[in-house]
Parts: structure tokens; sequence; C-alpha cells
């Protein structure tokens, strides 16, 4: 069986080993490749594995020898899925490897834009303390978590595990999510999350009902000094209004690992915000390399269950 990885890099720039997939046929693998090299690459593959390469009608009609696709993340939007079933072409891809990673940034963020630690390590370094006329000094307002409102929008995996964090840190935590079950601590609607938050933090699907649905009116719903934190997807937020909202004070901080287009463009609204009041990571939240390894080993046994005819994870 031949086996092509189209943008390897994505999951493995070499710190991990794709030997195990050698076991199962003529492996090949690319770094990355652009959208006019993907029919070509395919060539006469019957299983491929993937990031973020889009597989269209076009694509599978031209690759009649494809029959499994590996979607090496959780998200595969990236896949036409009926077109896949149209082809008999099986897609799988990897639930719930990320969940204490992302939960993990989630946390980073609100602690780094509580305690500044950052910002202040840096002054020390420039001599900042040992110029001080006092035994300490801060230069920016710090922020005690305790007691203060985590709003969660989404509650499934990641969103538990951060409920379970904020918790940990003793803040109220206040939850609005389609799936209504008994054990939702403080359920709330969104415009109640919305105006009760202290921090809203991002963790439901992306959705047509949940695309932007971070705008000008929303942002305006919520408290001055609220923070937003974002390690879903980009698209959650329209981020011409947030650099707005940033600008005009509307809320207090964006936090975000994720953009609407992904490399960042340099045409990106949120490049305009005031850069005391945004954070911005290139989407890192999955990369830690514990992660990664988990995220490989179900992209093998995926592969092995489908060869095997008992797929697992089966998307299409």
């Amino acid at each position: 069986m031949k086996i092509t990885i189209l943008d390897g890099n994505a999951l493995n720039p070499g710190d991990l080993s794709w030997e195990p997939l050698k076991d199962f046929g003529s492996l090949t693998v690319y770094p990355r490749s652009n959208p006019q090299e993907v029919i070509d690459r395919i060539g006469k593959s019957e299983a491929i594995l993937l990031n973020k390469i889009n597989i269209t009608e076009e694509i599978l009609s031209a690759c009649p020898t494809l029959k499994y696709i590996g979607v090496q993340a959780t998200g595969y939007n990236v896949i036409d899925i009926e077109a896949c079933k149209r082809h008999g072409v099986t897609v799988t891809n990897v639930p719930a490897y990320s969940t204490g990673a992302v939960a993990q940034l989630t946390f980073a963020f609100i602690s780094e834009i509580a305690c500044r630690a950052k910002e202040h390590s840096d002054s020390v370094l420039d001599g900042d303390w040992i110029k001080a006329r006092d035994f300490c000094y801060w230069k920016t307002p710090l922020t005690e978590l305790e007691g203060k409102t985590l709003g969660i929008f989404g509650y499934g995996n990641i969103g538990r595990r951060v409920a379970q964090i904020a918790q940990a840190y003793g803040m109220k935590v206040i939850v609005c999510t389609r799936t209504q079950k008994p054990d939702i601590p403080n359920p709330v609607d969104f415009n109640t999350l919305l105006r009760e938050s202290d921090i809203l933090t991002l963790h439901a699907p992306l959705t047509k009902e949940t695309k932007e649905i971070i705008n000008s009116d929303s942002l305006a719903k919520m408290k001055k000094t609220a923070w937003l934190i974002n390690t879903a997807r980009g698209a959650f937020v329209n981020e011409a209004d947030m650099a707005e909202a940033l600008k005009q004070g509307t809320i207090s901080f964006y936090a975000t690992d994720v953009v609407a287009r992904e490399p960042m463009e340099k045409d990106c609204p949120l490049l305009t915000a005031p850069r005391e009041k945004i954070m911005i990571t290139p989407h890192i939240a999955w990369a830690a390399v514990e992660t990664r390894q988990r995220l490989l080993e179900v992209v093998i046994q995926n592969l092995k269950c489908w060869i095997s005819g008992s797929p697992q994870n089966v998307v299409s």
C-alpha cells in the first residue's frame, strides 16, 4: 500500500518518528504541499495523512485509488466530507488528544495577564530592581484570580478541564453551552455570560451559529475590565471589531492562540490593536512534544484499524 503524508512538518518537524507507519506500506513524507502539488503528490496513494491540506471533489476525482484520509488533528473542516462519501473514501480524525495542553495554554494566558511575570522579569533583568528605592515595585496593575468569575463558552472536554483549573484557583465558574447536562456548573445564557464574566474563554465548536459570535455587539455587553481568551478558533471573533474594542477600551485584554486566517496575514486587523492589550501566539496549544506524540500514536492506530477492516474515529 502506498501512504503519503502531505504536510508532515505540521505534526512532526523532526522530533517524532514516522517509522511505525512503514509497517503498513511504502511511505512518502512531504514537509508541506501547496495546492497545486496535491494531486500529483497523492498520485496512486491508497492512504494519505494530512493536517491542514484542503481535499476537494476535484482532488478526489483526480485520485481514484485514494481510499483513506487520516486527519492528523481533531478538526476536519478542510475535507469535503460529502465528496468523500460519494467516492467511498474513509476519513478519520483524532479527538480529545490535546485537552490538557489547550487548558494549560488557556491558563498560561490568564496567569500572564494577571501577574505580568515576563514584563516584570524583563524589567529586573534591565536593572530596574537594582535602581528601585523600595524593596519591591510593580509596573502595571496586578490581578488576583481568586473570586473572579470565569465564563466558559462551550463545555466539552477542554471546557471541563478549564473549569477544574479555575475552581482550583478559587474562581467562580459560569458556563454557556448548547448541550445541557446536570453537572454543568452555573449554566447561563450567552448574554448573561457576556455580562457577568471577568474573564471569558472560548471552547465551543465552530459552526455557522458561532462564527464571529464575538463582535461589536457582544463585546459591548462585556465589562470594560474583562479579558477574552481564545484557544479554540480564530473565526469565533470578528477581528476588526476586536481591534476597535481594544482601542476604545470596550474590553481590557484579548489573548488568542488562533486567528481567522492562518498563517497570519500582514493585514490581520489584530495587528492594529494596542500591544499592551493583546497577546497572540502562533497556534501552539497543541504543540507540546507529549501532545503531538499522543496525536501521532492515534494517527497510527487509526490507519492500522482501517487496514484491519475495523476503522475507528471515523467522520466519513
